[in-house]
């Protein structure tokens, strides 16, 4: 099984805009951005948000991210356009705003659909709380399963991947980690829902992005995986690998051993500190095919196995490191 897909935040190419505009006024386009991104060594598709990217007809807008060389991997849903989504957006308490939130969710996934793509991420971080006793937890719980079920029935040959996260901009999201996750996919119950598991995302929630992983796959569908990097503290948006190599490497190991075949979506933030987008996104190409390399060399090592049989911590460490660091 290859990973040979590679996907980009879009926004992240208006970092340091001087660098590749050096007569550019104001901030760059949606276009000039995937402009951008399209001159990236490796990268085979894009990622657009709905309806921040897609102002335009949704067929024309994914013709001309062909034109530049590019796939549109799929859609990412995002609740700003209407303030009172700050209080929730399948879960809000006025049914008027659950409606325009789960109308323009449906609306996304038709523009998804149009451009050839057949994924919509959902990042529900609105729909959550700040306080003690500010919901009723079973009706909250039941908005959100009918709103993501609903969502699913629009369009059952689209699939719709959940995307995790703790907390930001609520202090506690809904669907907070991989087992919560798991749980609402079950009680919606639709065939076309899986899950996207973003790298820092699991740091953050306490979990093992590998354990992770094949929790997804063996309780639903993994649909998405997001790599980046962080202190385990917050969403860090930092390059692969950059603090936790290991835990990497583990997550593509163990995901290509379940045969996941998606796009590896780069979900960092070059523009948090004005790095070059182009150079930070080509190094994240090639950190992972250096860490599937390794993961060659393991799946090759049958000593590693029979580690993880005796559940030997020592030996596993030892074979890793032999993969991992070259000999002095």
């Amino acid at each position: 099984m290859t990973l040979s897909r590679f996907a980009t935040r879009l926004n992240s190419f208006g970092s340091a805009p001087h660098l590749f505009w050096p007569d550019l006024s104001g901030k760059p386009t949606f276009m000039q951005m995937a402009e951008r991104a399209a001159t990236a060594k490796g990268l085979t598709d894009v990622d657009l948000n709905f309806p921040d990217h897609v102002t335009d007809d949704a067929a024309t807008v994914g013709r001309r991210i062909n034109d530049l060389g590019l796939s549109v991997n799929g859609l990412a849903m995002r609740y700003y356009t209407n303030p009172a989504f700050k209080l929730g957006a399948f879960t809000n308490p006025d049914k008027s705003v659950r409606r325009e939130a789960i109308d323009m969710t449906k609306r996304g996934v038709d523009a998804a659909r149009a451009m050839g793509a057949d994924l919509m991420t959902l990042w529900l971080g609105q729909d959550g709380f700040d306080y003690n006793f500010q919901l009723d937890y079973a009706e909250a719980w039941d908005l959100e399963i009918d709103g993501i079920r609903e969502v699913a029935e629009h369009d059952p040959a689209c699939q719709i991947s959940i995307e995790y996260k703790p907390d930001e901009p609520r202090a506690h999201a809904l669907l907070r980690d991989c087992a919560t996750t798991l749980l609402a996919i079950q009680d919606v119950g639709a065939p076309n829902l899986g899950v996207t598991l973003d790298f820092a995302h699991a740091l953050y929630a306490g979990e093992q992005p590998a354990y992770a992983a094949h929790l997804i796959h063996r309780r639903s569908k993994l649909l998405g995986v997001h790599l980046n990097d962080g202190y385990a503290k917050r969403d860090d948006g930092l390059m692969v690998g950059a603090v936790h190599l290991r835990s990497t490497l583990e997550l593509l190991r163990q995901i290509r051993r379940d045969g996941y075949e998606g796009a590896l979506y780069f979900d960092t933030f070059p523009d948090a500190s004005g790095l070059d987008p182009v150079a930070e996104c080509e190094t994240n190409i090639e950190t992972v095919h250096r860490l599937l390399s390794v993961a060659d060399r393991l799946d090759a090592d049958n000593r590693l196995g029979e580690a993880q049989s005796r559940q030997d911590g020592v030996a596993s460490q030892s074979i890793v490191n032999a993969a991992l660091i070259a000999s002095a």
